[in-house]
């Protein structure tokens, strides 16, 4: 069981605000932290990782990473992190990144192999591909053979069909390794096919908690499903509006009546649910 009860005062997107997460994760959990741009999600796992200081208590099993007293450095944590910026080392080749962490080959071999990264391993890594760069991040991180590990939007750099390769990948490796993971996201799709459960921090506080099913797929009265989103144009197209809303990284057109145009504004949050088929748009 890890068991984190900490606080911390932070300059967030609106301002001055406290970070302030209780939480208890059973261990081999995948859980996926997300929330707005500012609320505390990458300083959330800095302070897992001990690289940044925080009031509280951290305790992984029975070994306290934090509290009143101590904290334990990042090297004596038993954390892999993987960086939303890789943070390889360039001037190493792809095997060398893996070894500078730990020295065991075999260890090196399998997740090299594991990731098709084996025929790549005298490459230097500023010569690969971004989603190659990330499978090297990953492998590195699980070099460590850590209880814990933490990504910080691994995927977001990436295209749609590389996104979908590696999300298998990174799921086979948690299994295999048997690690607790703790990834932010802003992706649903990711989210739902990677987490097991949901936490979402809005202005340094959890709002919600639950599993992907229920905190992504919420629905009004009847509604058979339902996405958020930002309203991006209405644009009149004869006698009819249509509506024009960036949900994830698609565009999505529906057809809205003069009554919700009066109740809509251009670049709000919106919220389109569908009821027997007749979608229903909602700004919140």
């Amino acid at each position: 069981m890890i068991n984190i009860d900490i606080n911390k005062r932070l300059n967030g997107s609106n301002g001055d605000m406290k970070l302030k997460v209780k939480l208890e994760i059973k261990e081999h959990d995948f859980i996926a932290v997300a929330g707005e741009s500012g609320s505390g999600k990458t300083t959330f796992l800095r302070i897992l990782a001990g690289l940044e200081e925080a009031n509280g208590e951290i305790k992984v099993s029975d070994k306290l990473y934090l509290d009143s007293k101590n904290s334990l450095p990042p090297q004596k944590r038993e954390i892999g992190f993987v960086f939303q910026n890789y943070a390889l080392f360039d001037n190493m080749t792809v095997e060398e990144n893996l070894l500078f962490v730990n020295k065991d080959k075999k260890l090196s071999k399998h997740l090299l192999d594991l990731t098709e990264l084996d025929l790549l391993k005298n490459r230097f890594t500023k010569t690969l591909s971004g989603g190659q760069q990330q499978r090297v991040a990953l492998c590195r991180a699980l070099m460590k053979k850590p209880k814990i590990l933490l990504m910080d939007e691994p995927l977001s750099a990436l295209d749609p069909s590389m996104r979908i390769k590696l999300q298998n990948e990174i799921l086979m490796l948690h299994k295999e390794f048997k690690t607790t993971t703790i990834m932010v996201s802003h992706d649903p799709s990711e989210i739902y096919n990677l987490a097991s459960r949901v936490i979402v921090l809005d202005n340094g506080n959890v709002i919600d908690d639950g599993t992907p099913k229920d905190i992504l797929l919420k629905t009004n009265g009847s509604s058979k499903f339902s996405f958020e989103g930002k309203l991006l144009d209405i644009i009149k197209v004869d006698v009819i509006n249509i509506a024009i809303v960036a949900i994830g990284q698609q565009l999505v057109e529906v057809v809205v009546s003069f009554d919700e145009v009066k109740h809509l504004k251009i670049g709000a949050s919106v919220r389109i649910s569908t009821k027997a088929f007749s979608p229903v748009i909602t700004q919140y």
